[in-house]
């Protein structure tokens, strides 16, 4: 066979001698008809075991490239499979409806990963406590536990929800047992449920702005009309929402992406603007486990007294994204409809991971991480603080904030740089960082998270993003 099989620097052999032929098969290296060495002559020239070649010959056989024939050896296939032919057809004659077509693209689709990521949104994988977590889940999937292959209730496991309900309780004053509370994938996919109970066709949906575009995004999809709201130094600016809003998306605790905190006076009046106007509110507490100072104001959903709020959270920043874990605290009225709304969607989540968290939170597990995270938090905020004070105050102010990953630094109103120019210089030192423009809203500056770059590379991150607010000024 005058066809070379390379294996430096691989492990997995089988694998790697699997890509090689299917990929010579498939670009007419190989020829239809031709016929491949046995196993063992293979294997002894390419000095691995012979079950090793086996296992990608059976492997190509199975997929269509090979056909074996017994006393006559084994040859590639006389019409091997077109790697057209293995993807799905184009349909171009099918499309979605108009509002799936006019929306962007998946967000962290394309999400590569630079030397210095100051992007938002994602904590440190590195303080995750990995081994604690593997423990839990192994127990989880001990077969002494009581049997959970059936499917079960849409509104997650009961051990979870109370354990949430308690959490929450403690940690944040909301009022709810485990029978208001409905875990989710994410807060992703409760404010989906909550669009599916609440929204018809041109419902309009207030947002912030600047705001959390994928909830405006998920509303738009769901045929809401979406209105977007201003924020001002006390949050959503109540005045301004119009008459019929239906549902109104709100990040009080720590507003997204500015960081600051809705005012008591603003979070009142906004409890009676959805009782007078016959609204629901969803409050999304983002990122507010962090907090770096004051003790935080009460949640909408505390002094919430008609039932016009549903209380959303997630472990996405206090954890991990990946574990796909969030919750919704929902009134009475609300929760058949969101369990049936859970069971149409995906039945249920993932009862191990659940499982997992349940224990990690009754262990008092997540409460010591929850500190031990902020400590280290606090100290890459501080320093980041620090920086833009002392070396770009002619060109970002920092908006104050008291919780969260991230940091806003709107440009200053003399200062000559732009935005734009700033990201793209930064890109090419090897620095990410976003835009506060991308959130909307009408004042350009930067948006600096914190959870991905560490102690140890956070001096030189940030001399990176200095050099580079300086080559945008020159530019």
């Amino acid at each position: 066979m005058p066809f070379h099989i390379s294996l430096d620097g691989h492990t997995d052999l089988a694998a790697r001698i699997y890509r090689q032929l299917r990929d010579g098969i498939l670009d007419g290296r190989l020829r239809a008809g031709e016929r491949l060495p046995p196993t063992r002559e293979l294997a002894r020239e390419l000095d691995v075991s012979r079950n090793t070649v086996a296992v990608a010959y059976e492997r190509l056989t199975a997929e269509g490239f090979l056909s074996g024939h017994v006393g006559r050896g084994t040859f590639v296939s006389a019409d091997p499979v077109a790697r057209a032919d293995r993807a799905a057809p184009a349909g171009a004659g099918v499309r979605p409806v108009a509002r799936w077509r006019s929306l962007p693209p998946p967000l962290g689709a394309d999400r590569s990963v630079p030397a210095f990521d100051f992007r938002v949104g994602v904590p440190d994988p590195a303080l995750f406590p990995l081994r604690t977590w593997r423990r839990l889940v192994s127990q989880a999937l001990r077969p002494s536990l009581p049997p959970r292959s059936g499917y079960a209730d849409p509104a997650g496991l009961e051990t979870l929800r109370v354990a949430i309900a308690r959490h929450i309780g403690a940690a944040r004053s909301v009022r709810a047992s485990g029978e208001d509370v409905l875990v989710t994938q994410g807060a992703q996919q409760a404010l989906d449920l909550i669009g599916r109970v609440l929204i018809e066709p041109g419902t309009p949906v207030a947002v912030e702005d600047p705001g959390y575009p994928p909830a405006a995004r998920l509303f738009a999809s769901l045929g809401a009309r979406v209105v977007k709201v201003p924020v001002d130094a006390e949050g959503l600016d109540v005045t301004a929402l119009p008459k019929g809003t239906r549902l109104i998306y709100t990040t009080p605790s720590h507003q997204f992406p500015l960081g600051t905190a809705m005012s008591l006076a603003r979070r009142t009046a906004l409890l009676a603007w959805a009782e007078r106007n016959d609204a629901v509110i969803i409050e999304d507490d983002y990122d507010s486990e962090y907090r770096f100072s004051d003790r935080p104001l009460e949640p909408l959903q505390s002094l919430d007294h008609h039932g016009r709020v549903l209380y959303v959270g997630s472990f996405s920043k206090t954890l991990l994204p990946l574990l796909r874990l969030g919750f919704l605290v929902a009134p009475a009225s609300l929760r058949p409809a969101l369990r049936q709304a859970k069971q149409l969607m995906d039945w249920h989540g993932d009862l191990v991971t659940q499982s997992a968290m349940a224990s990690f939170i009754d262990e008092g597990l997540l409460a010591r991480h929850v500190r031990k995270a902020t400590r280290e938090y606090a100290v890459r905020r501080d320093r980041i603080l620090a920086f833009v004070r002392d070396e770009l105050r002619d060109v970002l102010e920092i908006v104050p904030s008291s919780a969260g990953l991230h940091l806003c630094a709107p440009v200053t109103p003399h200062a000559t740089v732009t935005v734009d120019g700033v990201i793209a210089a930064a890109a090419r030192a090897g620095v990410a960082v976003e835009s506060l423009s991308t959130y909307g809203g009408t004042r350009g500056g930067l948006v600096i998270g914190y959870g991905l770059v560490g102690p140890d590379r956070l001096d030189e991150g940030l001399a990176r993003l200095g050099a580079s607010v300086s080559a945008a000024q020159e530019s």
